[in-house]
């Protein structure tokens, strides 16, 4: 297995768990990228603050990791721009065809046993893997 990195793959989901969890306890909002984003850019005024300092914070953290620690990100990507591109878009879709998207759903939703939460999730992952099934050949040859 590639990049096998259980210690730092736990301690950022627990992070991640612990964000979620401070972020309902503060302000009683449920931690999804796409609802925040979108209400950082489209919702009250009186609401943006804090919705674009957390969106904020997903860019700036691991900048502030890679000048602390001085590691350089091992990061290929093969695929051409216009599909990454493309691909943002279809997310960016999906997430509205769905009510959110994997963060919100699969962190907070599935740990809140919402039953929408847990279909959805399963949903994103199922299509995700025939998606990937059928594209990558065609795009590999």
């Amino acid at each position: 297995m590639e990049n096998f990195t259980p210690a730092s793959a736990a301690i950022g989901g627990a992070l991640i768990g612990l964000a979620a969890v401070l972020l309902m306890l503060t302000t009683g909002r449920i931690a999804g990228v796409s609802g925040i984003l979108s209400g950082g850019i489209f919702g009250a005024s009186d609401d943006r603050t804090w919705r674009l300092a957390f969106v904020l914070g997903l860019v700036a953290a691991p900048i502030a990791y890679q000048a602390v620690s001085n590691a350089q990100p091992l990061f290929e990507m093969d695929t051409p721009l216009p599909l990454i591109i493309a691909g943002g878009l279809i997310v960016g879709f999906g997430t509205r065809m769905g009510s959110g998207c994997t963060s919100g759903h699969g962190v907070c939703g599935i740990s809140r046993l919402s039953p929408r939460s847990i279909s959805a999730t399963l949903i994103f992952m199922l299509i995700g893997m025939i998606t990937v099934s059928l594209v990558r050949p065609l795009l590999i040859g």
